[in-house]
């Protein structure tokens, strides 16, 4: 660490599972505080839908496998940070029984430039939507069913895949 860089208080965890609700405000003040080096900041926050696949949705139920998930989004983060320089990433996944407009999803980054921070917020949400161990049910008036991931989900992670312009 340089001389001239403030000490710097400690940081949240990159990754928190949880079943709490979270504060978007909060989190983000948390990402930023004593990092003169940020001159961008990008959030991406995703909610329960009260409709999906053209049926009413009552809640979601999401589960994970404890211990794996976070590893996983550690190294989907750990990518993000090589590639757009990022400086700070904050990921809190809830889990549990959600309702419709419940936040379910908080993809937070912050670097040097916006352009970055778009892309690196972009890169994460589309490797979580697609690869990180969730389970998604949700109780439709037809009943309950599970969520496959959707073909453009899969398509907005393979253009991560093709090198660079």
């Amino acid at each position: 660490m340089s001389a001239n860089i403030p000490h710097q208080s400690p940081r949240p965890p990159r990754v928190s599972v949880q079943t709490e609700d979270f504060d978007l405000s909060s989190e983000v003040a948390g990402l930023r505080a004593g990092d003169a080096r940020v001159g961008a900041v990008c959030a991406f926050v995703g909610t329960v839908r009260d409709r999906n696949e053209g049926d009413a949705v009552a809640s979601m139920e999401l589960e994970h496998y404890p211990g794996m998930t976070e590893k996983s989004i550690e190294a989907i983060i750990d990518q993000a940070v090589e590639r757009f320089g990022l400086f700070g990433v904050r990921v809190i996944h809830r889990v549990g029984l959600l309702q419709p407009m419940d936040q379910i999803v908080l993809v937070a980054v912050t670097s040097a430039h916006r352009g970055m921070a778009y892309q690196g917020c972009e890169y994460i949400m589309d490797y979580l939507k697609s690869l990180a161990p969730f389970w998604k049910k949700e109780q439709t008036p037809q009943g309950a069913r599970w969520v496959d991931a959707r073909v453009s989900d899969e398509e907005a992670l393979a253009r991560w895949s093709t090198p660079a312009a």
